[in-house]
């Protein structure tokens, strides 16, 4: 066998691109969850599906960047990308399993939005990566981003509100406040590493620019 004398050049674009399809192809489930909450567990069990083939993909970038000597990035860039995908991910399973597991009558209103604006996000992101690898600003994306945010900190206020003065007749309707209020939390924290994933990209663009 030869030995090649060029290091080789691992595609490391469309690995994340690859990577936030799987992202995207989850919250769209997700969001289907929310806005029309039928064949409830059959779209739970594709979004573990779903997360198994992130995961992988995630540990085939991380074993790419320890193998590959030259990197179209900086090699913390490449690694700080690949995690927060992959946490988004699990984050979004997390969210599924709550729902598939607590056995919820209804979904809220707020929570239904508070999702949307969660696909709406990642799918932004998305755009970033694309532009990230043409080495085109993101200003548009940003701003976009910046709107969603502050949409759901609405969402936020009205879903703790419905939560918090609903009035508690049963043991039942505490449970339902506790299970609601995990949820939320799992939903809350996706957004927050969505936005966190953007603000990298962001920073890398910049840096490279």
């Amino acid at each position: 066998m030869g030995i090649s004398l060029f290091p080789k050049t691992v595609k490391f674009f469309e690995l994340f691109k690859r990577q936030n399809q799987r992202v995207v192809d989850a919250v769209c489930l997700l969001d289907d969850i929310f806005s029309d909450f039928t064949d409830v567990k059959e779209k739970c069990k594709l979004i573990n599906e779903i997360e198994t083939e992130g995961n992988r993909l995630s540990r085939d970038i991380a074993r790419e960047l320890a193998s590959t000597f030259i990197t179209p990035i900086d090699r913390e860039d490449i690694h700080e990308i690949n995690m927060a995908q992959e946490d988004i991910q699990n984050i979004i399973r997390s969210i599924s399993t709550r729902i598939g597991f607590y056995s919820f009558s209804h979904i809220p209103d707020a929570a239904r939005h508070l999702v949307k604006y969660l696909r709406l996000i990642l799918e932004e992101t998305g755009q970033m990566l694309s532009c990230l690898a043409a080495k085109n600003d993101v200003c548009e994306q940003i701003e976009k981003i910046n709107s969603f945010r502050k949409e759901t900190e609405i969402f936020f206020l009205v879903a703790l509100g419905e939560i918090y003065e609903r009035h508690v007749d049963s043991f039942a309707t505490v449970m339902e406040i506790v299970k609601w209020t995990r949820t939320y939390d799992r939903i809350e924290k996706a957004i927050n590493r969505a936005e966190h994933l953007a603000n990298v990209i962001e920073g890398i663009v910049l840096k490279n620019a």
